[in-house]
This record gives structure tokens, sequence and C-alpha cells, in this order.
């Protein structure tokens, strides 16, 4: 079955690396056919494409949002028959929707040979503004469908700057993952497995905490089990979460996790876990249950990500803790 990913974006907002990064490392290996539309030139040249033994076919479409869903079935059931790649990449032009582009790979899914496998937008975290006032719906379209947002040039931009397009970003999606990190630090396989689906730090913890046998689990007997009665997770614990960009040190945050101990003003923490970046450029990963916390290095993640999970927690002070608020 061949894997069809779609990678959207604004020329220019970098896709190109990305695409680039993909086919080098997370899909090496793999026979990928790349569909390029042509509005717009080819942004990858076809000197590294053919390193790599990418098939680069062309769509006649002048634009992808309004003769795309024509003849778009056509192209793809021919790609797959001809080629029988492992994965179709498909980098639709700016200046379409994201939703018409997956609306028509999932109306042809059924009779080729082929299945949907992630959708993509990527953005250049400094014209985020601009962009949505000059595209409107056509930026919306591309953030509101992404099952994965990519942020571009965030280790250009200043960290006010990110922390602001992030948020215009997440009015238009609440859900899906946001990857800052910048792509040349994170393994293509990384971004790949973002991309494909990732769950918040939120559902992990609570699946630990109400499955220990679903992960590392320390026994204290503090914990609410969810099957007792049937409760709903989200009935026993509240938890309070960010995805950030901050940096920290590994004292710090140690010193924040003692806080959390012993200090039960913030609440009853039952969990808190988090890899975030640190200062000096290595990443730190934490963990706490009652009594106890780990600090390490860890690999890039693909942003900063922190979560408490307890009772009665004091979500204003937590933020403020962390140095969030």
């Amino acid at each position: 079955m061949t894997k069809i990913d779609i990678i959207s974006g604004f020329l220019g907002a970098g896709k190109t690396t990305l695409i680039k990064k993909l086919l080098s490392e997370a899909f090496k290996g793999e026979q990928v056919v790349l569909i390029e539309n042509e509005f717009g030139e080819i942004g990858i040249d076809g000197g590294f494409l053919k390193e790599s033994g990418i098939e680069i076919r062309e769509m006649n479409s002048g634009c992808i949002c309004c003769s795309l869903v024509g003849d778009f079935g056509k192209s793809l059931r021919e790609v797959v028959d001809t080629y029988h790649p492992d994965r179709i990449l498909i980098e639709p032009s700016g200046v379409g929707k994201l939703s018409d582009v997956i609306k028509a790979v999932r109306d042809v899914q059924g009779d080729i040979d082929a299945q949907l496998n992630s959708f993509s937008t990527v953005v250049d975290v400094t014209k985020c503004r601009i962009y949505r006032k000059n595209f409107g719906e056509f930026f919306s379209n591309q953030i509101e469908y992404a099952g994965a947002v990519i942020l571009s040039r965030t280790d250009k931009a200043k960290p006010e700057k990110v922390e602001e397009s992030m948020a215009l970003l997440r009015e238009l999606n609440s859900k899906a993952p946001f990857i800052t990190t910048p792509i040349a630090q994170l393994p293509g396989e990384k971004i790949l497995e973002t991309m494909e689906s990732s769950k918040s730090l939120e559902e992990e913890l609570l699946e630990e905490i109400i499955c220990p046998e679903c992960g590392h689990h320390h026994e204290h007997g503090h914990h609410h089990h969810g099957h007792e009665g049937h409760h709903h997770a989200d009935e026993v614990f509240t938890s309070w979460g960010r995805e950030t960009i901050h940096t920290y040190t590994k004292e710090q945050i140690s010193d924040i996790l003692r806080t959390l101990e012993e200090d039960g003003s913030y609440g009853n923490v039952l969990r808190a876990k988090g890899m975030v970046p640190g200062a000096d450029g290595e990443w730190i990963y934490f963990d706490m249950v009652p009594e106890e916390h780990e600090v390490r290095a860890g690999a890039p993640e693909y942003t900063g990500r922190i979560c408490v999970i307890g009772a009665e927690l004091a979500e204003e002070k937590l933020a403020e803790l962390f140095g969030l608020a």
C-alpha cells in the first residue's frame, strides 16, 4: 500500500528544507514519487533528487484549488500503477486549500492501492501575521486542516515573535502538534513521527496513571485508577500543560520540581513530566512523582512540552513557577 503525505505551505516557507530532510533521512531506502504543483517553480533541484532516486512528476494544473480535483485521481492512479512507489509526497502550491487536496486524495484512495498518511503545513514564523492578512482564508485553511504545523525560521526569529506566531496559529488549530525546534536539529524520523500523529503529553501521562502497564511508572499508592467505578480520567484529575520554546537549566528544573514536591499551594501534584530546550543547547527531560524526581539530558523534541497532573491545581501559580506567566 502506497502512503501519501501532503506538505503544504506558502512559497519560501521552508518546505524545500523539510522535504530534503525527509527524503534523505526518514524515507531513505523507500521509492518515493514527488508530485509538485507547477504553480511557481520546482523548489528542489533535480540533482539532489536524482541522487536520492526520486521520480519527479509535475502535475499539469495551473492552480491546485480549481483544477486539481478534475484530473487528480487519474494522475494519482497513473503514478501508483506505473511506479508502485512506497510513498507519494504531494507538495501543493501555496495558494490552494489544504482541505481540497485532502478531499481529492480521500476521494480516490478507495480505488487505488494508496492511503493518505499525513497532511502538514509549513509556516515561516516571521510571516504569520502578514500571510494571514494577505492570504486570508487560504492561509487559515492550511493551518486549520493541518495534522501537524511545522514552524520554520524559529532559530532566526526573536522568542517573542515565535510566541506571538504560535498564539495566532493556535487560534486556528488547537489540536495539531507544532514543531518549533529547528528542522536541522531534529532527525527526519522524529519529524515524520510527529507529522503522522503525536499523542499529547497529557494523554501519555493520563494513560500511565490510569493504566500503569502503559508506561514507565512508579508505585506510590497515590494513584487513582480510573478503571474502578469507570471514572474518566478527566473527572478524577485535572491537568495543566504548555508547549513552550522557553529554555531552562537543569538546576532550574530541579528547583521547580522540588518546589512542587514540598509546597502544597500548587495543588495535589501526582505527576509532572516534560522535555524542554536547555539553555546550553541540550534538551532536558524531567519526570516527577511525589517525593521523587529525575532530570536528565535527552534527544531534541519537536517542541518544548510540560505537563502537570493532579487535583485542584493552581494553574496560574504553575505558569509562574515555570516562568510562563
